[in-house]
């Protein structure tokens, strides 16, 4: 039986500098950060999805080759990874509150299908959407 996805990755070029970018710009936890060698498993967790975890990975050894490590960075900064995305309660007003804190926007907040989202990356280069919460359709019918 299934349960469900625990941890899904993202390659940083700089675990501490990803720490802080998202624990103190974006509200995460840190969940785990243990080392074995040069090897180093560091996971965070948004505080309202404790089920889900981030892992921020560097490219490397034990798992890559120089080379791959290299190519997976460049990859990275050039955004070429596929988005992740976060969901909020309102857009604009979180939007205001990352970018006076730092954070990064390659879009600001426009509205599109029905709701407002908007694009930031990370200090390595990983974009993400930002969207809001769609508000949810009234069950039942007017008679």
């Amino acid at each position: 039986m299934t349960i469900g996805i625990n941890v899904a990755g993202l390659y940083v070029r700089d675990q501490d500098e990803a720490i802080t970018f998202y624990v103190e710009k974006l509200g995460f936890v840190v969940h785990t950060d243990v080392r074995n060698g040069n090897y180093r498993w560091l996971t965070v967790q948004h505080p309202e999805q404790l089920s889900f975890q981030l892992g921020l990975f560097k490219p490397g050894p034990p798992i890559h080759d120089a080379a791959t490590a290299k190519s997976l960075n460049e990859l990275v900064a050039k955004g070429a990874m596929p988005p992740l995305v976060f969901l909020v309660e309102d857009c604009v007003a979180t939007y205001e509150r990352l970018r006076k804190s730092g954070v990064e926007f390659t879009q600001k907040p426009v509205e599109r299908y029905g709701t407002m989202d908007a694009g930031f990356r990370d200090p390595s280069g990983n974009g993400w959407k930002m969207i809001e919460k769609a508000p949810q359709a009234k069950s039942g019918s007017a008679q």
